[in-house]
Order: structure tokens, then C-alpha cells, then sequence
């Protein structure tokens, strides 16, 4: 029996990259070779691999492009005449999941202000709602939000005491 190989982040070496959708003309053409993207959950660097013999050859695709931290934090947000709060039940480098009370719809355009640490003023990012269920608000955060240093420390932060994804282990802060 031929054992897999388990894949590594090339930059951070943290198990648990997610492959991606092909996107430039590059990484179409390395497909034809067994060679797909892959984008790193924790650090959200993006590199092609051989998919041959991983451990999971059938390595899903996953749509989300990064990692999903659960956090408990405070947030308001007003864009043209809405005005509302809430609360964050997940919070990534792309975007997050909401609990409110607001009526808002799919495509609106926000400002967000997230409380991250009391001593600090709140992160102001812009998004735009996704969808609205009933688990929550759906925000996709804006390009400017993405390349948001504080957005990124913070996100760093709360997977530095996980070995890769699949651990289960998450820090919620209160």
C-alpha cells in the first residue's frame, strides 16, 4: 500500500490548505497536470500543488476561501438610512456572520464597526450582505477590508494556538 502525503502550507508549514477554483489561465493549464491551487486558511497564501497522492485524493473544493474563526463580538453598522447592531458569530478575512435584529437586504452596502478589544476603538470596514437566513447576516467584506492589517492580526491571532484546521480547536474570546 502506497501511503498519502499530507500538504503544507509553503510559507506558514500549517496543515489543512483548502483547494481552490482555478483562476488565471496558469493555474487552467496546470490542472491538465495533476497540479491545482491551494489557499492556506490560516495565513491566506495561495499556491499550486500536485494533488497526486494526498492523503485525501478526493480533496474537496471548498468555496470559502478562508478560514472561519467563532468569535462573540459587538458590532454596529449604518449604510444610507439603516442603522443596526449586533452580534458576530464567525468572523474570517473575507467576511462574517451576524446575529441581528436589522432588516437589511442581499447586496446593501454597510460600514461596519467591529469591537475587537475594548482598549482600542472599533475596526471600521466596509461589505456588502451576502444573504440573510435564519442562521444570520451574511457580510462579504469589501477589498479594502481584506488587506486590513488589524483585520489580520486579529484573525492571525485567534488560529495561532491551532496545529492546523482540523484540530478543533478555536478560542472564542468572551
Amino acid at each position: 500500500m502506497i501511503m498519502g502525503r499530507m500538504l503544507h502550507c509553503p510559507r506558514c508549514q500549517k496543515d489543512g490548505p483548502l483547494r481552490s477554483h482555478p483562476e488565471s489561465p496558469r493555474e487552467h493549464l496546470a490542472s491538465l497536470l495533476f497540479v491545482a491551487p491551494f489557499r492556506c486558511p490560516s495565513c491566506t497564501h495561495r499556491f499550486l500543488a500536485s494533488y497526486i497522492w494526498l492523503q485525501h485524493p478526493t480533496h474537496p473544493i471548498d468555496r470559502r476561501e478562508h478560514l472561519r474563526i467563532p468569535v462573540r463580538l459587538f458590532l454596529s453598522f449604518s449604510g444610507g438610512k439603516i442603522r443596526g447592531e449586533g452580534r458576530v458569530l464567525d468572523l474570517s478575512m473575507g467576511g462574517c456572520i451576524i446575529k441581528s435584529e436589522t432588516q437589511v437586504h442581499t447586496n446593501d452596502i454597510f460600514y461596519l464597526q467591529l469591537s475587537l478589544d475594548d482598549s482600542e476603538p472599533p475596526l471600521e470596514v466596509a461589505a456588502m450582505v451576502r444573504s440573510v437566513s435564519a442562521r444570520g447576516i451574511a457580510f462579504k467584506f469589501l477589498r479594502a477590508a481584506q488587506e486590513n492589517k488589524r483585520l489580520h492580526d486579529f484573525v492571525q491571532a485567534q488560529t495561532l494556538d491551532q496545529p492546523n484546521k482540523s484540530s478543533g480547536k478555536i478560542h472564542v474570546p468572551a
